[in-house]
């Protein structure tokens, strides 16, 4: 490797760390005050960096989101597709990924996972992912679907819809029910029981 190539490799590098550190520092500052009164000034700060440098990795402390979310869809999936591989029934995998969005809520806060939940529903978010952007709700689409294999629910039904609507629901009680953990708790074990019953073969 030439010099001028050790030299890129070395600065995307140095980038790579600056980003982390930024992100990181974010995320901080979001759970200590909220997004909206971040300050940007406290992020640089501690992440050891010009105010410029944090709106050249991101324009709006609205692209951390966008990160945040995209980590956390990823983290979660992949400890879903661990959990789930043993035998297990369609319960088990709803009830798998209702507590590992429960532990988001632990890692991230309360108020920092509505804050999320209410950038990613708000009607001036552009509008271009679909669900097949989300590696959760694919999974959960390809456990109603073995689930139809499986004669556990009705084959005639879209797998698509069904865990879009249970989804919706599992981040509403998020959303809407700041509190006591075992509340919400109560909630997604009878948002669970539902979906099932309304997946069955009629």
């Amino acid at each position: 490797m030439g010099e001028p190539q050790r030299q890129a490799t070395g600065r995307a590098a140095q980038r790579l760390r600056t980003h982390e550190r930024l992100f990181e520092a974010s995320v901080a500052e979001f759970k200590r005050t909220g997004v909206a009164a971040a300050d940007v000034r406290e992020i640089v700060a501690s992440a050891g960096v010009a105010q410029g440098t944090f709106y050249f990795h991101f324009p709006a402390k609205s692209d951390v989101l966008l990160e945040l979310e995209r980590r956390e869809d990823v983290r979660i999936a992949a400890d879903l597709r661990k959990a789930l591989d043993r035998p297990h029934t369609l319960v088990d995998a709803l009830t798998e990924v209702t507590d590992l969005i429960l532990g988001m809520e632990r890692r991230l806060g309360g108020r920092l996972v509505r804050e999320l939940l209410g950038h990613h529903f708000s009607p001036s978010r552009p509008d271009v992912d679909t669900w097949t952007n989300y590696q959760v709700i694919v999974q959960v689409v390809e456990e109603i679907e073995r689930a139809q294999e499986r004669g556990e629910a009705d084959p005639n039904l879209d797998a698509a819809t069904s865990a879009a609507l249970f989804m919706l629901g599992v981040y509403g009680v998020l959303a809407s029910t700041p509190g006591p953990r075992q509340a919400r708790r109560a909630l997604l074990d009878a948002l669970i029981s539902r979906t099932v019953r309304s997946l069955e073969t009629r």
